[in-house]
């Protein structure tokens, strides 16, 4: 499956008592839809899947499905470091209806790369819809070398990866090894046109929620070959990509939403809302980029 080349990673809204707010998440769907997504992963890192629950995600699985009705395809976060309790969590959203699973490192556990390969292929083995890899050693501790990448890329329904690791050498490996159906994706906006330019498809963003339109356009103009408009784009948009980043996402994003009255709600422990000073800024990049 193609899931386009703008595909969002999905905040989870929460009211103010801190439960999942159902309303503004379909509203979220409906306006990242309306915006340029072209496929939306629910429970990923910007949705805070480590703080919720295992219910609270099948509702969030559901509640996105019903509000994308078709539109783009849904794809679920649903891997951990626990490989069985992936399996069964995969195995649930591919019931709901989900089209492909997002399946992040395990961390804490800092399995090695046989570690790592076991682990994705028995998540894709017990599921028949498609799989990306989520590769972010930051945030889990352990990175999936390149040529662990190659090896799953061979198992029929792993189809890409969420490249969010900055090492271009490992990206440009990637990109030069793969089969030709496997698709690699930016995991960090700033980096969206320099993957592309490695053969990369596409990008699982962040700021897609506020600026969709205008990276639809960017990436565009790459694909059409004009450069030189599609690095004006990423030029401009740039600050605020790196603002989204200044603290822990997704507080930054959470702030700007909130800012454009879109549903955002807080973080949750252990997240803290962004910074005044952050949210200052976002609301000046706001102002620029023409969104207030």
């Amino acid at each position: 499956m193609d899931f386009g080349r703008l595909m969002t990673a999905l905040v989870t809204p929460f009211t103010p008592d801190g439960h999942l707010d159902v309303d503004g998440l379909k509203a979220l769907v409906d306006h990242c839809i309306d915006t340029g997504t072209t496929a939306i992963v629910a429970c990923g890192t910007t949705g805070e899947s480590p703080t919720l629950t295992h219910d609270e995600k099948l509702e969030v699985f559901r509640t996105v499905l019903r509000a994308a009705n078709g539109r783009v395809p849904v794809i679920a976060g649903t891997s951990g470091n626990d490989t069985a309790a992936s399996i069964a969590l995969s195995r649930e959203a591919e019931a709901l209806g989900v089209q492909g699973l997002l399946l992040v490192a395990p961390y804490y556990n800092r399995p090695t790369q046989d570690g790592l390969y076991a682990h994705f292929r028995a998540i894709a083995d017990a599921v028949s819809i498609p799989v990306i890899l989520y590769n972010i050693p930051g945030r889990c501790g352990v990175n999936i070398d390149a040529s662990t990448v190659i090896r799953l890329a061979q198992v029929p329904n792993i189809v890409g990866v969420k490249e969010a690791s900055g090492d271009f050498g490992q990206i440009a490996r990637i990109a030069a090894e793969k089969p030709d159906d496997f698709f690699l994706y930016s995991g960090d906006d700033k980096f969206t046109l320099p993957v592309m330019s490695l053969g990369g498809y596409g990008v699982v963003s962040v700021a897609a929620h506020l600026v969709g339109e205008e990276m639809t356009q960017m990436i565009d103009a790459f694909v059409s070959g004009n450069v030189r408009a599609a690095a004006d784009w990423n030029g401009r948009l740039l600050p605020f990509f790196e603002l989204l980043f200044k603290v822990s996402s997704p507080a930054p994003l959470k702030a700007a939403l909130q800012l454009v009255g879109l549903p955002a709600g807080d973080v949750r422990l252990p997240l803290v809302p962004a910074p005044s000073a952050v949210v200052e800024a976002l609301e000046a990049e706001l102002v620029r980029l023409g969104k207030r």
